[in-house]
């Protein structure tokens, strides 16, 4: 497979090979994610989104749990499935994830939730992975409809810090074991990335490995390189850095937007000849803003 081709957006969903039907089909059902202080700036949800679309609100460490609360209910008043993550290692008890998680149900009308270990140097207190906030029950206490958990293409240092992908594997056979006896859909979304042929491998040697979890695979929306370079530094996509980092040596492509569409069409070609793929939705991380990402889904779908 192909890298992904960071090419100028300009004129892209004017290319007949990426307006093809199965690159339509594929961003059927795509989900977006935003955070508190980025979702205050959109004035309506409803103005610039496909009707049903699942909302993903992040919560950065340090972000007061009145204001993730307020955002999703916001969303969820405007008609949109909302998600919450709720990151283990910023939690300090179980009577606090109790109390959020009841916000969330109970104000805020959320009946999903990305259930992630969260990224952060200090653990706040007993929890420390997903699987710990898992092992509460509360979510199936609570009704939760939907929990999803994130999937590594790239594998994580965090996770496994001499490299590979042995303690990330076995965790996701324990989800997997998990998804069979909780009354909540499960299913994987994965940090953004780059490339399609490491994508579509992973998500057969999940499959190899008796996993059954729909991906719903993390791209980065419509962004300036030298954006995309950042966040992906930030959040350790290490391989995916050094095609980011080959076209960075361009300056004159420095400044120009670039899209996930190639790399989707990929994919999109990869799953009509592979229809048993998990690979089965797109999720987006709005990096270059909430509208444009918007605009870019309602022009390849």
């Amino acid at each position: 497979m192909a890298l992904f081709n960071l090419r100028a957006n300009k004129g892209a969903a004017d290319k007949p090979e990426l307006k093809t039907g199965a690159l339509s089909a594929l961003l059927e059902g795509t989900s977006i994610e935003v955070m508190p202080r980025t979702a205050a700036k959109i004035e309506s949800f409803a103005e610039i989104l496909p009707a049903g679309t699942r909302v993903y609100v992040a919560h950065l460490d340090g972000t007061p749990i009145d204001e993730m609360v307020e955002t999703v209910k916001r969303i969820t008043d405007e008609g949109f499935p909302v998600m919450p993550h709720v990151p283990a290692r910023i939690i300090d008890s179980r009577a606090t994830l109790e109390t959020w998680l009841k916000r969330y149900r109970n104000e805020a009308g959320a009946e999903q939730a990305l259930v992630l270990a969260g990224g952060v140097p200090t653990v706040a207190g007993e929890f420390t992975s997903s699987i710990d906030l898992l092992k509460t029950g509360l979510f199936d206490e609570l009704g939760f409809k939907r929990l999803h958990v994130a999937g590594h293409p790239e594998g994580n240092k965090d996770i496994d810090p001499k490299g590979g992908t042995a303690v990330v594997d076995e965790a996701m056979l324990w989800k997997q074991n998990f998804s069979k006896n909780t009354d909540a859909e499960m299913a994987i979304a994965t940090q953004f990335a780059f490339e399609s042929g490491p994508i579509i491998a992973w998500a057969e040697r999940l499959q190899a490995m008796g996993v059954t979890l729909p991906i719903h695979l993390g791209v980065a929306g419509p962004t300036k390189l030298q954006t995309l370079i950042k966040f992906a530094i930030a959040c350790g996509v290490g391989p995916s850095l050094s095609v980011l980092q080959k076209r960075a040596m361009d300056l004159t492509k420095l400044l120009v937007p670039f899209a996930p569409t190639e790399m989707l069409a990929e994919i999109a070609a990869y799953k009509t000849s592979h229809p048993d793929s998990l690979l089965e939705h797109v999720h987006l991380f709005p990096l270059g803003g909430i509208k444009t990402s918007a605009t870019w889904l309602s022009e390849h779908k």
